[in-house]
């Protein structure tokens, strides 16, 4: 917490974020809401929405073209297609099992799955023209351990 008394609250934000954070958090726990660095705690936060919400856009892509993968080359499945499935399925229910990112991956869904279609193709050798033009997935559908049936 030296770091955090002897650098003001602005500049320590730029230069050491983690020590800016432990700084805004023991404020806020010491009830000295007079103290906080709002420009930049309001900044930080709009930051984090925006990760989470990236967060979600990646894993969906990752999960949806390896959907795409385990559906139309089953003879070439493998533990590791699988095993990033479960992965990103799990994730995402983790993040995005209800409220506003929910509400994101809902509304994302369609228009990330060109991304996913060029990543399949990519992967897989096939032509993107292989894969359905409209994402044949909803959310829950993705989510589903039925995405994995045989």
């Amino acid at each position: 917490m030296t770091t955090a008394q002897a650098v003001p609250l602005g500049a320590l934000y730029e230069y050491d974020e983690t020590a800016w954070l432990e700084a805004m958090s023991e404020r806020i726990r010491l009830g000295r809401l007079d103290e906080l660095d709002y420009p930049n705690l309001a900044e930080y936060l709009a930051d984090m929405a925006r990760r989470d919400r990236r967060e979600v856009e990646s894993r969906l892509i990752t999960l949806i073209s390896h959907a795409l993968k385990w559906a139309y080359q089953p003879d070439q499945r493998s533990r590791s297609w699988k095993g990033t499935i479960i992965e990103q399925c799990q994730e995402l229910e983790g993040l995005a099992c209800q409220g506003v990112l929910r509400n994101h991956a809902e509304a994302v869904l369609a228009g990330l799955y060109p991304r996913a279609i060029e990543r399949a193709a990519a992967e897989t050798g096939l032509p993107a023209e292989t894969f359905p033009v409209a994402c044949l997935y909803t959310l829950d559908q993705l989510l589903s351990a039925d995405l994995l049936a045989e």
